[in-house]
């Protein structure tokens, strides 16, 4: 890591960095606590710890004693009288109550302030004694009171039965200040800003005692006779260390690394001991290191260590570390496998270490001669170009024939270079591309020369590979980028290992891959070294799952992007997650003649606050589609901080102007925009205040009251300078550095999205050196990732991909985008799976893998992976996927994930599982947080199922789960009525009587058909059809006219 230093902060982005996320989607916060109860001060359990803080952690504030008195007489107040303390201990060594002498004089009315602080192993500046009281009668007159401090009970008793775990304690300053209350000491002040106000300090040491010097202590308890025999048969025996293992493998696959000045730690090892052993100091402060390396390990590395102070080290418990560190340079080479003898020094004929990677290794051997006769070849080109420029330019001949044929003829060719045929049949792509080439610029350095012929081949590789059928040219630029990659220009070293590894338009070979991807690593490139650790902390593509290794690669390319983002050259861009599903904001994407920055460009020139900030940000940023263009940003910085009063450009502008980016440096204009800001209450501004004492004038104490005021704005450069002070040990008042506080700080600046806080943190996980960072290597890895995504060369590559995508160049946008996929940032695996979905014919003709199956299941094992991703997952899961079987189990699992991301899509899949028949399993359920004892059958979690798919809906209108829910009830409702007693009884009643109404009819329908036909019909048609029953006699006789009989005799 580089060196540590307050930080200022640049201009603004549009979005305020992310948190770093936790480990996995559900996983426990990383905080280290905060607040409250300090954690203990070494490497003992938690109850000791808690039991430390309780008992001496709260404050006693102003209690007046009968025990101050006044020891000189009152004085005449036109004298001159100086603040001053001290104290007196009667007895020097840390006692259970120690008796404290403290003897004062107060000028104002004041309060006098006395603090007991612990420092071991592990822990600094743990304050476990504070007491506080007022003085505001007896001025100018001296006082002496008489102070008992109490320390805990586990730093002066030895173990017993009720102190478990006593703690080693290195150091115990008492501490003792005044502070005038009028001037910012009053006791409702917190304790640490107290201390910045303090007109007289004091201090001094107490002995500590080891613990097992210390008496035991008076309980005043009785045990039980069985308990109290048992424990005094183990009273007095002094723990030791258990058998220590001597040999230790390290390194089991192979590092790559380059040397740099200051280094990363690398290839971690945590040493699972944990005893008291004897630990060593190094008093010289220099140390010479012997090494045997090679294959017959008769070669010998030497190197000398020098360190800047006294140093610790104990190899018994912690962190191990090869091939560099803070202080000790790297060494350039591959690492692994490796054996490290802790207890004893063996001759190199007794040592065994096979090396596991044998064909790996042949390969980068290989490669290595290869790029070593290429290398020879541009070397011989370079001097020669170099002796016929000069022979040319001696031989021009002054002719009007010769200057029009120079002009207007084909270039000369006939340069002769003293190479043999087979060396150019070997290596035909690098003849032609050394004869293609233009005008080159031929430097001293040779080294130079080489790397520029690297690029330009590079550069004619990435021409051909952005045509339109870029794609189709891959094998026929491979012969190119492996020239390129030799000549040291690692970009192309990259480009290979992505094409062998995916199988892009090549034969899918991982080996070459691996060598490729190792190779620029080797070289620092950074995508190369991002691949290498997302490899590594995932465990796929046959590197093994190595979260050490993981850590060295990203910490690499973590330190280097707050460096790359301030330098704002090269081919960078600010990395923006944008998702190609996104059409909203697809549409804002634009470029420097788009209509969106058209519009802003008009109405910054109007005077638009809002508009000059966005400008100003996308074109120093490279934001938006817009190409960097640093001094452009600044003339709109700067029109609107001085025609304007908003605090935010007027901060922008200060910052430019006081760094010199892009325009002259004017530190006194800088500072009186500064001001400006900081009175609008812009928490950047005050920041920068702080900033600006600390760098310029040396003045910590108004730095820290700065920066103070600032983070409790809520400001995460403000926390991270306070924990820079702390760390460097010049935190006003405050003797010392504090390792804790630091950290404490670095995480809180960390949670506000602060880089270099971020990347202290990710430090602290792994090595484990405070108590308040347990070692965890996931979580170093984790961190140290979020830091490396957000590197400008990465986001130039997801730029360019997005562009084309946009400009509908197909194969342009899959080639960057696997490139960025590769790396393992999350947000262009989906796109790029969301590309092969769009163009499955591309993907299948080009892509040796399976493109949607693979980038979909890399995204979903990332931090934050988004809800769709989970989704297509668990489709993927549930109908199959080419050689993937169906498997309802995952799929059940991912629809769950999406549901607890609050997507109503997957509650709505689980539920359409639940209604075919599928059972949810229990921790599915305790994931979802639905309870199984209340919902005990499929009807209720299908309820509750449909019930949060409505309630997370974002549609208006009936969406699918409010008409599913709806459906879902009346089913229930209908199955209800069916099964319900009175419907029961209507049905039975109602089939009664359609019964007896069917047996009525048939019996009528019988009658009819059993009666005679009459025996001739009616003469007159027109007639009506006598009715076959007579017309009773009271119906006759109410009608006008007479009845017809039925039969009629005939007339004569």
């Amino acid at each position: 890591m580089q060196r540590r230093g307050a930080g200022l902060g640049w201009p603004r982005q549009q979005q305020q960095q992310p948190p770093p996320p936790a480990v996995g989607p559900r996983a426990a916060a990383m905080a280290p606590p905060s607040g409250g109860v300090p954690p203990g001060l070494g490497g003992r359990p938690a109850c000791a710890l808690f039991l430390l803080c309780y008992l001496n952690f709260v404050p006693s504030l102003g209690r007046q004693t009968s025990l101050t008195t006044s020891v000189i007489p009152k004085a005449e107040r036109s004298l001159a009288y100086k603040d001053f303390i001290y104290f007196t201990v009667f007895e020097g060594n840390v006692r259970n109550v120690s008796e404290v002498s403290v003897e004062y004089l107060c000028s104002q009315p004041c309060v006098v302030n006395l603090e007991a602080v612990v420092s071991s192993e592990f822990r600094s500046s743990i304050p476990v004694y504070k007491k506080r009281w007022k003085n505001e009668k007896h001025l100018h007159t001296s006082r002496r009171q008489i102070v008992h401090v109490k320390f805990p009970s586990i730093m002066v008793y030895r173990d017993d039965y009720f102190i478990r775990y006593s703690i080693s304690v290195s150091a115990v300053v008492l501490r003792a200040w005044i502070t005038h209350k009028y001037s910012g000491g009053d006791l409702n002040v917190k304790w640490e800003e107290n201390l910045l106000y303090a007109v007289a300090t004091n201090y001094t040491l107490l002995t500590t005692v080891p613990p097992f010097e210390r008496p035991f202590k008076d309980h005043q308890v009785c045990l039980e006779w069985n308990t109290d025999y048992i424990w005094n048969l183990r009273a007095n025996k002094i723990p030791q260390c258990p058998l220590e293992n001597g040999l230790l493998f390290h390194c089991g696959f192979i590092y790559s690394i380059i040397a740099r000045p200051i280094s990363v730690e690398f290839c971690t090892l945590l040493i699972l001991m944990r005893c008291t052993a004897h630990p060593l100091y190094f008093l010289p402060k220099r140390i010479a290191v012997t090494t045997s390396i090679g294959q017959d390990l008769k070669s010998y590395h030497n190197q000398t260590i020098s360190f800047r102070e006294d140093f610790y080290y104990n190899d018994t418990d912690g962190y191990f570390i090869v091939g560099g560190s803070r202080y000790v340079a790297g060494t350039e080479g591959f690492f692994g496998p490796l054996k490290y003898y802790r207890l004893r020094s063996l001759h190199p004929a007794q040592i065994s270490n096979p090396l596991l990677e044998k064909q790996l290794a042949e390969q980068i051997k290989l490669y290595y001669e290869r790029c070593a006769e290429v290398q020879e070849i541009v070397s011989v080109y370079a001097s020669t170009v170099q002796q016929g420029g000069r022979r040319q330019e001696a031989c021009d001949l002054q002719n009007s024939y010769l200057d029009l044929k120079r002009r207007y003829g084909s270039p000369s060719t006939c340069r002769a270079f003293p190479w043999e045929r087979e060396l150019k049949e070997k290596h035909p792509s690098l003849f032609q591309a050394l004869l293609e080439m233009e005008s080159l610029t031929v430097s001293r350095n040779q080294n130079e020369f080489v790397l520029e012929i690297g690029g330009r081949i590079f550069e004619k590789a990435v021409r051909r590979l952005s045509s339109v059928d870029g794609l189709h040219q891959i094998s026929s630029v491979i012969p190119f980028l492996m020239d390129s990659s030799c000549c040291g220009y690692h970009k192309a070293s990259y480009y290979l290992a992505v094409f062998y590894e995916t199988g892009l338009n090549v034969p899918r070979d991982q080996q070459q891959g691996m060598l490729y991807s190792l190779v620029g690593g080797q070289g620092s490139e950074r995508l190369s070294s991002m691949n290498l650790g997302y490899k590594h902390y995932q465990g796929i593509d046959n590197y093994p799952l190595d979260w050490e290794l993981s850590y060295a690669y990203y910490s690499n390319i973590a330190t280097k992007t707050p460096l790359d983002q301030h330098t704002l050259q090269g081919d960078q861009a600010y990395v923006e997650t944008i998702r190609l599903k996104d059409d909203e904001t697809l549409k804002v994407q634009t470029k420097e003649d788009g209509d969106v920055f058209m519009w802003l460009k008009h109405e910054a020139t109007r005077g638009n606050a809002a508009a000059q900030q966005r400008l100003a940000q996308m074109l120093f940023w490279g934001q938006q589609g817009v190409a960097k263009n640093p001094e452009a940003a600044i003339e709109w910085y700067a029109k609107g901080a001085l025609e304007t009063e908003d605090p935010a450009l007027i901060y922008d502008y200060a910052i430019v102007l006081f760094k010199g980016q892009g325009v002259k440096k004017n530190r006194q204009l800088a500072l009186e925009l500064m001001k400006k800001a900081a009175s609008k209450g812009l928490h950047q501004a005050v920041n920068g205040l702080g900033w600006y004492y600390h760098k310029f004038k040396k003045n910590y104490v108004k730095a820290a009251q700065y920066w103070l005021k600032a983070e409790e704005m809520g400001n995460p450069d403000a926390s991270y300078n306070l924990g820079v002070l702390y760390l460097d040990g010049i935190f006003p008042g405050v003797p010392g550095r504090n390792q804790t506080l630091a950290g404490e700080y670095f995480h809180k600046a960390a949670q506000g999205g602060h880089i270099e806080g971020t990347l202290w943190c990710s430090l602290y996980y792994i090595t484990g050196n405070l108590e308040t960072f347990p070692r965890d290597p996931e979580k170093a890895v984790v961190w140290a990732k979020h830091v490396a995504e957000k590197n400008g060369y990465l986001g130039h590559v997801i730029r360019k991909g997005l562009n084309a995508y946009l400009e509908g160049s197909w194969h342009e946008a899959l080639l960057y985008y696997v490139l960025a996929a590769e790396t393992g940032i999350e947000v262009s695996q989906t796109n790029l799976a969301h590309i092969c979905e769009e163009r499955p014919d591309l993907a299948k003709a080009y892509l040796g893998v399976n493109c949607v199956w693979r980038y979909y299941n890399f995204s979903v094992f990332q931090i934050d992976a988004p809800s769709f991703a989970y989704l297509k997952m668990g489709d993927l899961y549930y109908y199959g996927h080419q050689n993937q079987s169906q498997d309802l189990e995952l799929s059940v699992q991912m629809y769950a994930q999406a549901a607890l991301d609050g997507d109503s899509q997957g509650f709505f899949n689980l539920a359409l599982l639940v209604e075919e028949g599928a059972i949810i399993p229990h921790h599915i359920l305790d994931f979802l947080e639905i309870d199984p004892t209340i919902h005990s059958n499929n009807i209720s979690i299908l309820q509750e199922l449909y019930e949060r798919c409505w309630n997370h809906s974002t549609e208006e209108s009936f969406s699918p789960c409010a008409l599913a829910w709806l459906y879902l009830h009346l089913r229930l409702i209908w199955g209800a009525i069916l099964h319900s007693a009175l419907i029961y009884f209507l049905g039975t009643f109602l089939l009664s009587i359609l019964i007896a109404r069917t047996v009525q009819y048939f019996q009528s329908v019988s009658a009819t058909s059993s009666r005679p036909t009459p025996a001739r019909a009616s003469p007159d048609s027109t007639a009506p059809i006598a009715s076959p029953a007579v017309t009773p006699a009271a119906d006759a006789s109410a009608q006008d006219q007479p009845t017809v009989p039925n039969n009629p005799e005939p007339r004569g």
